[in-house]
């Protein structure tokens, strides 16, 4: 039996806390500084946090070495199992030429490629993180965007930064469920003030996305667009989180985006368009042609029959259709009824006041997200026809292009596991809250370091919702306030999280290139978190306390 210590250090909270740190900073280093490959900084990561968890929190080493196992293996489903049938419908279509159909098809709503991105990343991008989550956002955007024609580093880097406000009511809305249970405070209120948070974040995040792809000038040029989409979609969000439903806050968010956007798009041109001035380098691949093939195959958007655009759509309403079919409660129950689970042989850990901690190994294959897209994928063959060895062939080039990242995902899910059995995570979390009346402000950013280490917003509830509650009884703050704020905060930090970096540099053919990526949106990262710790912190106050139901 281990039992926990979040105190190991001379009894001191704040010197525990610093060295929990260590993995982390580790992480961030060779990532942002020493630009090392994403799968080398999560492993030399995970063997820093297991050096900690035996040498101070005196974690046995087998327990330790099970706690990495625990992880590794639960990355299986929630992350790799996704991103391999996520990227390998994308393949299908590619291969079949379907996706260049839709990428006319998208030119013809607007050829601008700022408007593109805040249609395909943000809006498309928040529906798919309300049916699936998990990277699937990450890797589909990705892709789309440069089948459209931006290059691969931008593209990853705007799929991961458009990858934000949604996060929060993703797969209908099981962060805020897991929160809510945790807590033990009401789900539709919790809900509702992470509506009051997230939706002024979706207001920026049109105007972060246009900046990436042109600069300030892009800005200048297209920010009536921008604003439209980030007002639509933060209403959207606010009104189905507050009035409506909470688990379909980013459905209604995503169409009211489209819908006003395109609508807008309707009366409103920019002067002069950006458009793509070469064939797109997809997924990896390489593409030669100069400006007039591109244009030509921008006219050609004409010629296309109405049977090649709905075959072209036809991969993505088949995601979106499965998904909707999986959430009916009867099916959702017959699928969960094949749910597989056991204690992880070898751990038997208690928390600090002797409470067990969970250590519970489920293996719920059949709803999973990654199972859905499989199934989504094999009906892709059929109804594109594509011939059951292609398909075969296609998928292992993808399990062949994913190599690296499964390494790096293994490793950093590990990494996650072994510093939340040990305690690290519990001493960052605790060290945080004991910072008294200035809490509030750093609330978010302890949902940010949860998201940040497990790539998960809903990992990150599990893990500090219960201590935001009791942070915020000991220093009178709102125990609903910053419980949402733990989510609200953890949104931002999903672009940083080595989990959807590697997913992000995989898609577009840039393993390797993880460093690079995490430099480039760590600041909009930062920036983003600073918002919402302030809005938190003048919520907590007369100032914006209005704001709360």
């Amino acid at each position: 039996m281990y039992q926990q210590i979040f105190d190991p250090v001379l009894g001191q909270l704040g010197l525990s806390a610093l060295v929990a740190a260590i993995p982390l900073l580790v992480l961030f280093a060779l990532l942002g500084l020493f630009r090392w490959k994403a799968h080398w900084a999560g492993l030399t990561a995970l063997a820093a946090a297991i050096v900690i968890a035996v040498a101070v929190y005196c974690m046995p080493i087998g327990q330790t070495l099970g706690a990495a196992g625990y992880g590794a293996a639960s990355s299986f489903l929630t992350v790799i199992w996704i991103l391999l049938n996520a990227l390998w419908i994308f393949k299908l279509t590619e291969s079949t030429g379907h996706f260049a159909v839709l990428r006319r098809s998208f030119a013809g709503v607007s050829d601008d490629q700022r408007i593109q991105v805040i249609i395909i990343a943000f809006a498309f991008g928040a529906l798919l993180e309300a049916l699936a989550g998990a990277g699937t956002p990450v890797a589909i955007s990705a892709v789309m965007l440069i089948a459209l024609g931006l290059p691969p580093f931008r593209a990853a880097v705007a799929a991961l930064v458009a990858n934000t406000a949604p996060v929060a009511f993703g797969a209908l809305s099981v962060p805020i469920t897991t929160l809510s249970k945790v807590t033990g405070l009401d789900f539709a209120t919790l809900g509702a003030i992470a509506g009051r948070q997230t939706s002024v974040v979706a207001v920026i995040v049109p105007l972060v996305l246009v900046f990436l792809v042109d600069g300030r000038r892009g800005v200048r040029a297209v920010w009536p667009a921008a604003i439209v989409a980030g007002l639509a979609f933060g209403g959207g969000q606010f009104v189905f989180s507050n009035y409506i439903s909470v688990e379909l806050a980013d459905i209604g968010a995503a169409l009211s985006c489209a819908i006003f956007l395109v609508a807008f798009l309707r009366v409103w041109r920019p002067r002069e368009a950006l458009t793509a001035s070469a064939v797109p380098v997809v997924a990896g691949g390489s593409g030669t042609g100069s400006a007039e093939e591109e244009a030509a195959m921008l006219e050609r958007a004409q010629r296309d029959s109405r049977k090649n655009v709905v075959l072209a759509y036809l991969p993505y309403a088949i995601v979106i259709a499965i998904f909707v079919v999986a959430q009916f409660p009867a099916i959702k129950a017959v699928l969960g009824s094949a749910a597989i689970e056991f204690a992880w042989p070898g751990l038997s850990i208690t928390g600090p006041t002797g409470n067990p901690v969970a250590t519970v190994f489920s293996f719920n294959f059949l709803p999973a997200a990654g199972t859905l897209l499989f199934v989504s994928g094999v009906i892709t063959t059929l109804l594109l026809k594509v011939a059951p060895g292609a398909a075969a062939r296609i998928y292992g080039a993808t399990v062949r292009q994913l190599t690296w990242t499964i390494v790096c995902v293994l490793g950093v899910l590990a990494l996650a596991y072994v510093m939340n059995l040990s305690g690290q995570t519990g001493s960052l979390g605790r060290g945080l809250a004991a910072l008294g009346g200035v809490f509030a402000f750093f609330s978010p950013v302890i949902g940010w370091i949860g998201v940040a280490i497990t790539g998960s917003d809903n990992s990150s509830n599990a893990l500090f919702g219960a201590v935001q509650v009791t942070a915020a009884q000991q220093t009178g703050l709102s125990p609903e306030l910053m419980a949402a704020a733990n989510s609200s905060g953890g949104v931002v930090g999903k672009m940083i999280s080595p989990q959807s970096l590697a997913i992000a540099a995989a898609v577009v053919g840039l393993q390797g290139r993880e460093g690079d990526i995490f430099r480039k949106v760590i600041g909009y990262s930062l920036a983003l978190l600073a918002l919402i710790a302030l809005l938190v912190l003048l919520q907590s106050t007369p100032i914006l306390g209005w704001m709360l139901p």
